[in-house]
């Protein structure tokens, strides 16, 4: 029996192995069932290599060669939904967002098996003898049809994308949930990145595509990557949730290191055939696999990066931290959070990253200061964090022990009950994890919080280094708390505000046109039969209506993006037409000095709203036998509209705090909007408004637009 076959039947057997401990092993999983199927599939398929391969079944050949493709092609599917489902929380956007591609990767490959089985592997090749054509090791040689290296084809593009797929799962994943996955992902990262070379291989040389020392390659990665998978299969792995980016294609290092393999694929093809190195070529490629799965798992290896730093530290004088790089990254990761969880969550990670430990968890005081709530960790999901979440009396203990505690306590040698009740809701993955660490979150004398670090990367214990920048980082992150905390406060305090002031205007305005209605309704039985009075009760129903319409009308101008339709307009017009139409009722004077402008964009409707409300507010400002006047003029590439009265001017404090805010006024029957929405209109144009004011002499307002650059 060669090789090839022992090879073959050994990774059947590992395959089948692997998908059976998968099962019993309890994992219940989306992703667990795909990799039942396809961890069944690899065994199925390398079976059948070994029978095609097998002299006892040699007559067969052929016929196994093309089972072994049928069931090749159901693999890129299933390991695709795999990748996509696998350690991701988010798992349903991916597929949603990939479906078509996952159809396309059941559909294309499986109909090549089904619609051309004849053109997948063509007839073995027949020397001049009319003996079939075999290799130096006695093997039968076939080659591929057009339907094979079709499939083939496919079968590469989707393990690439397995690969990608399962590099983003592991780079989003951070403490505990990287340890976890890592395993898998390098078992499953060495079988396709192997088949990937196979099967580049096999488009290389179409002639020789099915090839036994090739395939053999691939039996070899079956066996390896299930020792790998059985190390993480073995660990208490449980259910990991990480939420990588939805751009799967995007920074991809499983992209560039295949674009780089494919240019150069063919060099070293045609370079092995030049020195004539076809001889033991499983056994160098076995050797070289074992290699690279061996630098593999040191590179990866948070414990081999962790003494390559103190070594380097030790050795070449470093300190342990770069304090000035971690106070940037910790404060770059924070600064931008303005909602509790997502500042937690960031300085979990940052806290994991900095100091080596897999398990940071954080807890907030609640607003009673009688509990403990979770916020964010690295190794704990929020259903597990709810089964560990310590009683109303546990909890007071912790806040009682701390409240006063600024520095870090290793409650891993600590006796007290707050202790024992934190090292509870914080377990250890590891039995050789190092201490366990509480920082307390302070700010301002007051305790938010607590973070907890555990399972340290080679146990190493905490040192005093350690503590002092744990404390420094428990201060920052404590008072990124309290300034959200303050932040929150602040944004409902100014909703309240706004709402009671809207509430006290409805309720004013309400009440005093209820007053009308509720006269109109006690004079109606006496004087119904009166038509006069029924037209005048029409009259005022109706007039009510108009002013509750108008009210909720302007009112609605604070809730909706206002819409711009700029053309090319004379703002002169637009003045001379809005005057025409104005009637001051002989009371005030309307002085113009319209001088001429060049045409600007504008929105006309909009436009005229503005200078409607600047006009009225000057009238109402003023006094019988007040004067308004109104100018155009052009300064800087700026055309100026400028409103001027003499009337009673405002006080530099209304006009700093209060004018262009909405509910704000100083007129007695004023609703406070008109002026926040002629702003709103103006600065949607591009311009600006200026005011000037001096009280008991009169106001003047600029409204300022951009003129159109003519083109040369």
């Amino acid at each position: 029996m060669s090789i090839a076959v022992i090879l073959a039947y050994a990774g059947a057997g590992c395959g089948g192995a692997v998908a059976l401990i998968a099962a019993l092993r309890g994992w219940r999983s989306v992703a667990a069932r795909f990799f039942f199927v396809g961890m069944t599939l690899l065994a199925v398929e390398s079976a059948l290599f070994g029978l095609a391969t097998d002299e006892i079944f040699r007559e067969e050949a052929q016929r196994w060669h093309v089972w072994q493709m049928g069931v090749m092609s159901l693999l890129p599917g299933v390991w695709l939904l795999f990748s996509f489902t696998y350690a991701r929380g988010n798992y349903r956007e991916f597929l949603h967002q990939w479906r078509v591609l996952l159809a396309a990767a059941f559909i294309l490959p499986v109909g090549l098996v089904v619609l051309a089985p004849e053109n997948l592997l063509l007839t073995a090749m027949l020397l001049p003898t009319g003996a079939p054509q075999m290799n130096d090791e006695g093997e039968l040689i076939f080659r591929l049809g057009p339907a094979g290296i079709a499939l083939f084809t496919l079968c590469l593009l989707s393990l690439l994308l397995v690969l990608m797929n399962l590099e983003r799962t592991f780079r989003a994943a951070v403490g505990t949930m990287r340890w976890r996955v890592k395993f898998m992902i390098l078992g499953l990262g060495l079988l396709f990145a192997v088949r990937c070379y196979t099967n580049s291989q096999a488009l290389l040389w179409p002639e020789r595509g099915m090839e036994p020392s090739l395939v053999s390659v691939d039996s070899g990665a079956l066996i390896l990557g299930c020792l790998l998978i059985l190390r993480s299969l073995f660990r208490d792995v449980g259910e990991v949730a990480v939420f990588p980016s939805k751009a799967i294609l995007d920074n991809s290092l499983t992209a560039v290191v295949a674009g780089i393999y494919l240019v150069c694929v063919g060099i070293f093809a045609k370079l092995a055939v030049w020195i004539h190195s076809a001889a033991s070529f499983q056994v160098k490629a076995f050797f070289l696999l074992v290699v690279v799965v061996a630098l593999t798992v040191l590179v990866l290896s948070d414990r081999m990066q962790m003494h390559t730093r103190r070594f380097l530290s030790r050795y070449f004088q470093r300190p342990l931290y770069d304090y000035r790089l971690v106070w940037r990254t910790l404060t770059e990761g924070i600064a931008s959070r303005v909602r509790q969880p997502d500042l937690c969550q960031a300085a979990a990670a940052l806290i994991s990253q900095i100091f080596q430990v897999l398990s940071v968890t954080v807890w907030l005081v609640d607003e009673k200061k009688e509990g403990l709530v979770f916020a964010a960790s690295t190794s704990l999901s929020g259903t597990s964090a709810e089964g560990l979440q310590p009683s109303k009396e546990e909890a007071l203990g912790i806040i009682g022990a701390l409240q006063n505690q600024s520095d870090p306590v290793d409650i891993e040698i600590a006796r007290d009950e707050w202790a024992v009740v934190l090292r509870r809701c914080n377990p250890s993955q590891f039995r050789t994890a190092g201490n366990r660490v509480c920082v307390p979150l302070m700010a301002t004398g007051q305790l938010l919080g607590v973070i907890v670090l555990g399972d340290r990367v080679s146990g190493i214990y905490f040192s005093l280094q350690d503590f002092d920048l744990l404390r420094c980082v428990g201060d920052q992150v404590g008072a990124g708390l309290l300034n959200s905390q303050l932040s929150q406060k602040l944004l409902q305090a100014k909703e309240l505000e706004a709402f009671q002031t809207m509430s006290a205007f409805f309720v004013h305005d309400l009440k005093n046109t209820a007053s009308t209605l509720n006269l109109m309704l006690q004079n109606l039985p006496a004087h119904f039969d009166n038509p006069a009075f029924r037209q005048d009760a029409l009259r005022g129903v109706g007039k009510t209506c108009d002013h509750i319409n108008n009210l909720i009308g302007r009112l609605s101008l604070l809730r909706h993006d206002l819409q711009i339709k700029a053309v090319e307009s004379d703002l002169n017009e637009v003045i001379a037409g809005m005057l025409s139409n104005w009637n001051g009722g002989g009371e005030v004077t309307v002085v113009k000095n319209l001088k001429p402008c060049p045409k600007i964009l504008l929105d006309q409707e909009q436009m005229l709203k503005v200078v409607t409300n600047l006009v009225l507010n000057a009238s109402e400002a003023l006094q019988r036998g007040g004067e308004i006047r109104v100018e155009t003029s052009q300064r800087n590439g700026w055309a100026v509209l400028s409103v001027a009265d003499n009337g009673c001017g405002m006080t530099p404090e209304f006009l700093s705090r209060a004018l262009f805010r909405p509910f704000q006024t100083t007129k007695k029957k004023g609703f406070g909007i008109g002026m926040f929405q002629s702003k709103m209109i103006v600065e949607a144009h591009g311009g600006r408004i200026e005011v000037e004011s001096e009280l008991n002499k009169g106001t003047t307002f600029r409204v300022l637009l951009p003129i159109m650059k003519q083109a040369k």
